[in-house]
């Protein structure tokens, strides 16, 4: 058991490794237009829901229910796209997403997180939940946005 161990965990640190260079290999134009894409992606599915919980469009659950489970996949994508080596190419992208870096990432894993509230609500059929989790949401994407996008 202990050597079926040590093969699973040197294979998750290699997996690790091979994920971390081949980020670092890509060329950072294709960098940011991938996470550019990715961004493109949730504004897509995020539009619906936004439209549905400001009461502009009539809610469908299940409509919601995709979205949002489309929104926590999505939200896990753009960031290794704010590689260093992408700080001087064309973007929107402020100088502050690389020189606040610890910021940067506390905000891009605290919208993973409240993206992945709004999927459960939105899973369980809740309405009432998932309006009240869409302001949260909001709040943490206008934060990154106010503090890292370039207007």
């Amino acid at each position: 058991m202990n050597r079926i161990m040590t093969v699973a965990v040197a294979g998750a640190a290699l997996a690790m490794g091979v994920a971390t260079e081949a980020v670092a290999q890509a060329k950072p134009d294709v960098l940011v237009k991938q996470r550019q894409a990715a961004m493109t992606l949730i504004g897509k599915y995020w539009g619906p829901i936004a439209g549905m919980a400001s009461g502009k469009v009539p809610y469908n659950a299940e409509a919601v229910s995709r979205n949002a489970t489309y929104l926590e996949n999505l939200s896990q994508m753009p960031w290794d796209g704010f590689h260093e080596s992408t700080r001087g190419e064309k973007s929107r992208a402020l100088p502050e997403a690389y020189s606040q870096k610890a910021k940067f990432d506390e905000i891009a894993d605290r919208m993973q997180a409240e993206i992945a509230k709004l999927g459960a609500a939105a899973r369980a059929k809740s309405e009432a939940g998932v309006k009240a989790q869409f302001g949260a949401v909001g709040k943490t994407c206008g934060g990154c946005h106010d503090s890292f996008r370039a207007k």
